[in-house]
């Protein structure tokens, strides 16, 4: 490839999943991002996220933002989880399984273990017919048209949607919960960030 295909390519990339994150706006479900940030306000014990591939590193970025705002979570690994990780999960949890498709088998495997343990269960996928999104108290649609690749099967777009979902109702329950900026210079004092809400604590 030429330096002007390559750049092309980039580009087109680039503006592929730009739209898919524009579009998740017009094509939510309004109740089902209600409902899950009623839940994630509301949740009494933890957040514990789990996914596998691209699904899995989508789920980290959530968790971690999710305890930036001061709502407890963690990932957890699906395979550690059928090997005794389970027993993270207590009833007052909630356990967000995200599957493009919604029938990873990795993931479908820790459902029973969250009904046993009466914790609230939420999906993640595209598929509302899926296993995941049809056992789940809370179904949650992220879907994109496309992803770039040439092959459609490469989850770039679709994980981008997933995170910018995730990220939106965080900013949202910044504001539900009336989350200050002392709360976060308390858990964040490291780095640029912690350098500017440090200084502005003076």
């Amino acid at each position: 490839m030429t330096d002007s295909e390559i750049l092309s390519e980039v580009k087109r990339s680039i503006a592929m999943e730009a739209e898919s994150v524009r579009r998740l706006s017009e094509e939510l479900d309004g109740q089902q991002v209600l409902d899950t940030a009623r839940a994630l306000m509301n949740c009494r014990g933890k957040v514990i996220l789990s996914g596998c591939g691209t699904s899995a590193m989508a789920a980290k970025k959530i968790a971690h933002s999710l305890n930036c705002i001061e709502i407890p979570a963690l990932f957890l690994t699906p395979s550690d989880a059928v090997h005794g990780g389970l027993g993270v999960l207590q009833e007052e949890d909630i356990l967000i399984l995200i599957s493009k498709g919604g029938g990873t088998e990795e993931l479908v495997r820790l459902i029973p273990a969250c009904r046993a343990k009466k914790a609230l269960l939420i999906g993640v996928s595209e598929n509302p017919a899926s296993v995941i999104a049809q056992n789940a108290d809370i179904y949650l649609r992220v879907r994109v048209e496309q992803e770039p690749c040439r092959f459609n099967m490469l989850a770039t777009a679709s994980t981008l949607a997933v995170i910018s979902m995730f990220d939106s109702i965080c900013i949202a329950l910044m504001q539900m919960t009336g989350y200050t900026r002392e709360q976060f210079a308390v858990i964040h004092p490291a780095g640029a960030v912690g350098e500017r809400l440090l200084n502005d604590r003076k």
